[in-house]
């Protein structure tokens, strides 16, 4: 078992699937030795069966946790963070399987928290107000860039880039906070856990990538997602949220 481990949630990704587990394995390095749990929400288009014949090349760095049901990404993601904590991984990194976060760029995540001295590293699309994004048409864009501006007005969270979903924890933030009092299931589960872990004190650095949207395979935007961010980051900030 290695330090670092790499969550994959997926939902009919079978277009994907073998090369970014392919893409990520080939990333490491003597500094750099990873594992892979992919959390598969019952995908019906045999996500999860790739994955499973591809254990066989990846003996014991190939792991996965087979979901009954979609129930969002945050409970995905908790699912993956509780197996993580379970396996006593160090560092515990987000990642989408559709290859809008690039690989290469998960050495620059890991170094931010292994040696930079970050608690949470979180690949920026907006860094500097810079715009670092590759094929999203112009409302997407200005949606996705006004919305993490506005989260930021909003809470005041010293972080350009709020709803990012590449993240790095180390292992202490994700023991720190209480999953069971995450409020949000969507897109605003990553504003949700980064908000907490800025509350518990923890040091987030921004670390710039650029994003590329899919090609292979559907999204899983939608106005339901959206609405959850928006008018979630509010009751946030008004009530309060257990830490």
């Amino acid at each position: 078992m290695q330090d670092a481990l790499i969550i994959i949630p997926t939902y009919n990704e079978k277009e994907n699937i073998e090369n970014i587990i392919r893409a990520i394995f080939s990333q490491e390095s003597r500094d750099f030795e990873i594992d892979i749990l992919v959390v598969d929400d019952n995908s019906p288009d045999g996500t999860a069966k790739i994955v499973s014949n591809l254990q066989q090349e990846f003996s014991e760095k190939l792991f996965i946790e087979n979901r009954k049901e979609k129930t969002g990404l945050g409970a995905a993601y908790i699912h993956g963070f509780k197996w993580a904590l379970a396996k006593k991984y160090e560092y515990i990194i987000e990642m989408d399987a559709d290859f809008s976060h690039n690989p290469k760029d998960l050495i620059k995540l890991y170094n931010a928290c292994a040696k930079d001295g970050a608690d949470v590293s979180v690949g920026s699309r907006y860094k500097n107000n810079q715009v670092n994004v590759v094929n999203w048409d112009m409302k997407r864009l200005l949606l996705s860039y006004f919305a993490s501006r506005y989260v930021r007005f909003i809470t005041r969270i010293p972080i350009h880039d709020t709803t990012a979903g590449f993240v790095c924890y180390k292992r202490k933030v994700l023991e720190t906070i209480k999953f069971d009092k995450i409020k949000f299931i969507g897109y605003a589960f990553q504003i949700e856990m980064k908000f907490k872990a800025w509350k518990h004190g923890f040091n987030i650095k921004e670390v710039s990538v650029i994003f590329t949207d899919r090609v292979l395979g559907k999204s899983k935007m939608d106005g339901s997602i959206i609405s959850e961010a928006i008018f979630g980051v509010i009751k946030m900030t008004l009530k309060g949220l257990p830490k």
